[in-house]
């Protein structure tokens, strides 16, 4: 029993597959029978039923929440009337059940849901690092032509290096390289994305310990963490871009005040920045000067095509671009496959069958956007057809040997029943979102992480395209269909960790693809795609 009463897991454990079938959507359940419950043994569908049922809403519905509680044993029952503080008649007739705020929270609470205080995801804004960092000769190049340039007068300038190759470890020498030299200074880290926020958090803490020259703060700000900005003048701010434009909404002068104590202002996934709410937050942190801007990026540009506004990206880093330089080797990324800092991909290409009826209005509206619209997405990739292809593509990938499968989903609610299916053919397979708790996204990607020679499977939608640093990974499932070169560099980004940053000499990218909708060309020259806008 857990200290809460009893897990969703394991309730959903004890109770048969029609049981659990209630739970689940209406809609789902015919693509469950087709794919997950065919025939006599249906106990696949309790798995599937973990990754889908919300089960928070579940409770919350008085029919629902009936029929759970008329599922628990008599022990069981017992423990929750006692909880509830009704007599045990009470809990066995919750129909007629007088269900009060507090009772329905203390209800949840049995099933380990809401109002329970988890200290693993309680975390202050603020903390001291105490000083206590070594590069590859190509990022020690990287750094040192960085530094050049903010020393000699070019204050703003661009790291482009592709994923796996170190643009954080790189920039952090920057910034303590600022911090060591101007004391006191402020230096801004910003940032979108709980993953790349924290990735930056640590990396800091490592560096500095390693290169700083004195005591100073790091402060958090995402979430709910708000630090007090009043005193602040030596140290780190570690920024959310959500979080950092939601303070204009209360203090529009934040960021100029802050500005007075800060020498630089690093911003990661740069092709972000000319979003105008990010702009104008980059711009007033950099309102007095001398004040350096550094963007980092594995693709320095905002679309495939639309060169002026690739252009506009170049023109506000002053067309400052540190790339990655090999000495004798014109091909860089070449180089670093053949020295194991990068695995060798192998790009696979399966095809669905057509899962959807595209309308002359769906066609134009794809031709006219950066990136596929949602409702197009959820359509195509809940089809029984693409599902198939997805599951066939994982399936391979562990057949053929692969330990860590990382999955792009194309929705929440994708993400949620691929991850099902695999779990109901005794895959290990997880899934992470949006929604998912704080504590156990931590728990499924440690997981995931682990050394276990257990072959894994992660499912994701959105989380997990940036920031995100697993190096066992030796394969990737594109199961979310993009017109977005960068988001489709960020995602194969996941899978190309070499041997000699902890990853694996080969790896495997599978990209599902429509053949109702268009891609948008060779992926393999996404590294020197914006060079003409580049001087």
């Amino acid at each position: 029993m857990s200290p809460f009463g009893l897990t969703v897991d394991r309730f959903l454990d004890q109770i048969s597959p029609d049981d659990a079938l209630n739970f689940v959507p209406a809609e789902m359940r015919d693509l469950i029978d087709r794919l997950g419950g065919e025939g006599s043994d249906r106990s696949g569908v309790n798995e599937i039923a973990k990754a889908m049922v919300d089960f928070v809403v579940v409770l919350e519905n008085a029919r629902h929440r009936t029929s759970v509680i008329g599922l628990l044993d008599e022990s069981q029952r017992g423990q929750l009337a006692r909880r509830l503080g009704i007599s045990a008649a009470e809990v066995a007739d919750p129909a007629h059940f007088d269900w009060t705020v507090e009772k329905l929270v203390e209800l949840k609470r049995f099933f380990g849901l809401g109002g329970v205080a988890r200290p693993s995801d309680q975390r202050s804004p603020r903390s001291q690092i105490q000083p206590r960092f070594g590069l590859f000769d190509h990022q020690l190049v990287a750094a040192k032509r960085l530094i050049r340039f903010f020393e000699e007068g070019s204050i703003r300038a661009l790291l482009h290096f592709p994923t796996g190759v170190g643009k954080t470890r790189t920039a952090m020498h920057v910034v303590c390289g600022v911090l060591s030299r101007h004391k006191p200074c402020v230096v801004v880290w910003m940032a979108s994305g709980k993953e790349l926020l924290e990735q930056a958090e640590e990396a800091f803490i490592e560096a500095w310990e390693h290169l700083g020259n004195r005591s100073l703060e790091l402060l958090t700000m995402w979430d709910d963490a708000s630090p007090d900005l009043s005193s602040f003048e030596d140290g780190l701010l570690i920024v959310g871009l959500q979080k950092g434009s939601a303070y204009y909404r209360q203090d529009e002068l934040w960021a100029k005040r802050l500005s007075a104590h800060t020498r630089l202002v690093v911003f990661d996934e740069a092709h972000q920045s000319l979003a105008p709410t990010y702009k104008r937050l980059t711009e007033d942190l950099l309102y007095h000067p001398p004040c350096g801007l550094l963007g980092l990026s594995a693709t320095p540009g905002r679309t495939w095509a639309d060169i002026d506004e690739d252009r506009r990206l170049a023109e506000m880093y002053m067309e400052n671009k540190v790339s990655l330089e090999i000495e004798g080797h014109e091909n860089p990324v070449s180089y670093l496959m053949n020295e194991g800092y990068l695995s060798r991909p192998e790009f696979r290409t399966l095809h669905a069958q057509p899962g959807l009826a595209l309308t002359d209005a769906d066609r134009n509206t794809i031709e006219q956007s950066l990136d596929l619209p949602e409702g197009i997405l959820d359509g195509l990739s809940m089809s029984h057809q693409y599902l198939l292809a997805v599951l066939d593509a994982v399936k391979s990938l562990i057949d053929g040997g692969h330990r860590r499968v990382l999955v792009f989903a194309a929705s929440v609610k994708h993400a949620k029943f691929v991850s099902g299916i695999l779990a109901s053919r005794g895959l290990s397979a997880r899934v992470v979102t949006g929604e998912t708790p704080a504590q156990e996204r931590r728990r499924a990607i440690e997981q995931f992480r682990g050394a276990s020679n257990e072959p894994m499977v992660l499912v994701n939608f959105g989380v997990l395209t940036t920031g995100f640093d697993a190096p066992q990974i030796s394969a990737a499932v594109i199961a979310r269909p993009t017109r977005s070169l960068v988001l489709y560099s960020q995602m194969v980004g996941r899978a190309i960790r070499g041997p000699k940053a902890g990853g694996t000499d080969e790896c495997t990218i599978i990209t599902v693809v429509d053949p109702a909708l268009q891609g948008f060309g060779d992926v393999a020259d996404a590294f020197e795609n914006w060079e003409d806008v580049w001087c």
